[in-house]
C-alpha cells in the first residue's frame, strides 16, 4: 500500500510541480494594470534585487564562498551604464553590454586575485576590493559625480520607435525587467542543475575531495565568480535604468550587507529564497522606514530572529512545515 501511495504521488507530482508557478508569472504580468504607481515601483525593485541575490547565491549558496563585497559589481555595472548613457548613448543595445563587460572583468581581476585564499580572508579581500572602487567612485568626482553621485541620466531606449520612448512607461518597464528576471532565473536554474552546477556543489562540499579526483577547482571558482559579478552587473545597470541615478553608495559594503542579509534571510543554496528574501528586506524597509527613524535596528532584530529560529531562511522553514505537514497526512489509498 504505502509503495503505490509513493507512486501515486510522483504520478501526480509533475502536474501539480508547475501549477504554482504558472499561478505567480500569471500574477506577476497583471500585477501593472492593477496596482498603484508606488507599488509597481517597489516590485521592479524587487525583481532586480532579486537578480543581484540570486547573483549572489551562486557563491554563497553553490560553491560556499562567501563574499562580502558582491556590491563592487552591482556598482560597476550601475555606474558603466550611467556614464554610457550620458556621455555615448541611451540606446541599450550600447550601454548593458557595456556595463556587462565592465562587471565581467571586474570580476575576472578581483577573483582571480580572491579565490587563492579561503574562508574570512577570502570574504575580507572581496570587501577590501569593493572598497577601493568605492573610494575611486567617491574621489572621481568629473566622471562620476564623486558624492553626488551621477544624475541627468536619460531614460533607456530600445532604439524599437522614433525618440526611443518604449520604456518611459512604467508598466512597460516593468514588464521588460520581469522578462529578464525570468530569463535569469530560468537561466541560472539550468546552470545550477547541470554538471557545472552539480561541481560547484560538490566544492561547497569537499573542495579537497573534489581536487583529488581531478576537478580543477581553482578554474570553477573562477568561473563561478565571473558569471555571479556579471549577473550582479546586469542587476546594477537596471538599477540605474529604473532610478536614472546612480551614487557611490552602489559600491558601499552596506548594499553587499543588505544583499547578504537577502540570500540568508531567504535561504542559501536555492534560487527561490534569495529572491524572497529580497522582497521581504525591501518591503520592511520601505514600510518600517516610513514610520521611524529606527528601522535598521527592526530589521537587524528580523535577521537575528531567522538566525535563531529558521537557520535555512524561509524556503527551510516552509519545507520543515511541509515535511511536518506531510507526515501527519494519512498516506493515498490508507483507510482510516
Amino acid at each position: 500500500m504505502e509503495a503505490e501511495a509513493r507512486l501515486a504521488r510522483k504520478r501526480a507530482l509533475p502536474a501539480s510541480r508547475w501549477l504554482l508557478p504558472a499561478a505567480v508569472v500569471v500574477a506577476l504580468v497583471v500585477y501593472p494594470f492593477v496596482v498603484p504607481p508606488y507599488l509597481l515601483s517597489l516590485l521592479t525593485e524587487v525583481l532586480i534585487y532579486g537578480i543581484f541575490a540570486m547573483s549572489l547565491d551562486l557563491l554563497l549558496g553553490y560553491t560556499g564562498l562567501v563574499s562580502f563585497g558582491h556590491a563592487a559589481f552591482f556598482g560597476t555595472g550601475a555606474y558603466v551604464a550611467g556614464i554610457a548613457s550620458v556621455r555615448l548613448t541611451n540606446h541599450m543595445g550600447v550601454t548593458l553590454p557595456l556595463a556587462l563587460v565592465a562587471a565581467a572583468l571586474a570580476a575576472l581581476v578581483i577573483g582571480y586575485l580572491s579565490i587563492r585564499t579561503a574562508g574570512i580572508y577570502f570574504l575580507m579581500l572581496t570587501l577590501a576590493f569593493a572598497q577601493v572602487l568605492y573610494a575611486v567612485a567617491f574621489k572621481w568626482t568629473p566622471v562620476t559625480g564623486g558624492s553626488n553621485g551621477l544624475s541627468a541620466i536619460p531614460r533607456p531606449a530600445l532604439g524599437l520607435v522614433a525618440g526611443g520612448g518604449e520604456l518611459a512607461d512604467p508598466a512597460r518597464f516593468y514588464l521588460f525587467i520581469l522578462a529578464i528576471f525570468l530569463l535569469v532565473y530560468f537561466g541560472l536554474r539550468r546552470v545550477v542543475a547541470s554538471p557545472f552546477g552539480h561541481a560547484l556543489v560538490g566544492i561547497r562540499e569537499n573542495e579537497a575531495r573534489m581536487s583529488a579526483i581531478g576537478y580543477d577547482v581553482g578554474r570553477y571558482k573562477l568561473a563561478a565568480f565571473v558569471l555571479a559579478g556579471v549577473l550582479a552587473g546586469l542587476a546594477g545597470a537596471l538599477e540605474t535604468y529604473l532610478n536614472v541615478f546612480v551614487s557611490p553608495a552602489e559600491l558601499n559594503w552596506t548594499t553587499s550587507g543588505q544583499v547578504l542579509v537577502m540570500v540568508i534571510i531567504g535561504g542559501a543554496g536555492t534560487l527561490v529564497g534569495p529572491v524572497l528574501g529580497a522582497g521581504l528586506v525591501l518591503l520592511l524597509q520601505n514600510l518600517v522606514s516610513s514610520q521611524t527613524d529606527r528601522w535598521p535596528m527592526i530589521m537587524g532584530g528580523v535577521f537575528i530572529v531567522f538566525v535563531l529560529v529558521a537557520r535555512f531562511g524561509i524556503v527551510g522553514l516552509w519545507n520543515r512545515l511541509a515535511t511536518a505537514r506531510l507526515r501527519r497526512s494519512p498516506a493515498v489509498g490508507d483507510g482510516p
